[in-house]
């Protein structure tokens, strides 16, 4: 949680939302919540097209992963994104591809590759 201090210089304050007023060098918290990195939720309605066919360039560095290209759904069509390599976290890292799961409702719901280990 986030909590920002506010010192008001002025001998008194209104507060317009209480009306309240607020002593000379009074202290107030601004309480705001943490941001929190949200993924969008993405349902595709039919299974995207078989994965295209891509050639891998030699790695630019010995700890770099290929990460493979996938299909990502607009809202409208299919759009291929293409592969690219990536950094491994840690030397050991295995990257556990992202996939399109099928819902119960018919529908397919992107899951987010990660790392493991």
């Amino acid at each position: 949680m986030l909590v920002r201090s506010i010192h008001l210089a002025a001998t008194a304050s209104v507060l317009v939302a209480g009306a309240a007023i607020l002593p000379a060098h009074a202290q107030v918290q601004i309480i705001a919540p943490t941001p929190v990195q949200s993924s969008q939720v993405i349902i595709a309605p039919t299974a995207p097209p078989p994965p295209q066919v891509e050639t891998v360039p030699a790695p630019p560095e010995q700890a770099m992963y290929w990460r493979p290209g996938h299909w990502m759904w607009t809202g409208a069509n299919w759009a291929w994104q293409p592969g690219g390599y990536v950094a491994r976290p840690q030397p050991t890292a295995v990257w556990e591809p992202g996939h399109w799961s099928q819902r119960p409702d018919g529908g397919y719901v992107w899951v987010d590759g990660h790392w493991q280990g």
